[in-house]
C-alpha cells in the first residue's frame, strides 16, 4: 500500500479591479513538504477576464504568471525568490497581497499520488 503524502494546495486567482474584490481562479500551486513538490499549472480565460475589465493587461498577467511558475520550479530566471527551499516558495507565492494576482489561503490534503490530485484539483478549481 502507498503511503499518503500529506499536502497543501492554494487557488490562484486573478482580481481584474481590486477595488471590486471579484476574482478569476486561474490556477494552482500543490506543495508537499515531505516529498519536495511543488508544482503550478494555470489557465488565463481571457474573455472571462475581459467581462470583468475590458482594460485589463492580459499580456502582463501572462508575465506575470509565467514568473509564479518559474519561482514554484526554483528557475534562477525569477530571481531571488526562486533560490529559496521548496517550503519558503510557497509560502512566498501564497503569502497574503493586495495586487490583480492573489491565492486563496493554503488548503491541506493527503494523497499517495500528488500529480493525480493536482490535476483532478485544476480541473476541478480552475478548468
Amino acid at each position: 500500500m502507498h503511503e499518503k503524502h500529506l499536502y497543501e494546495y492554494a487557488v490562484v486567482r486573478v482580481v481584474p479591479k481590486v477595488e471590486r474584490e471579484e476574482f478569476i481562479n486561474v490556477g494552482l500551486i500543490l506543495f508537499s513538504k515531505k516529498q519536495r513538490f511543488l508544482k503550478m499549472k494555470y489557465h488565463i480565460p481571457e474573455d472571462k477576464i475581459k467581462s470583468f475589465c475590458t482594460e485589463f493587461d492580459i499580456e502582463q498577467l501572462t508575465i506575470n504568471l509565467s514568473s509564479f511558475q518559474k519561482i514554484c520550479e526554483g528557475n534562477k530566471t525569477a530571481g531571488p525568490i526562486a533560490l529559496l527551499d521548496t517550503a519558503e516558495r510557497f509560502r512566498w507565492l501564497t503569502a497574503v497581497k493586495s495586487s490583480s494576482i492573489q491565492t486563496s489561503r493554503p488548503h491541506p490534503g493527503f494523497s499517495n499520488d500528488l500529480e493525480a490530485s493536482f490535476e483532478r484539483l485544476y480541473q476541478e478549481l480552475v478548468l
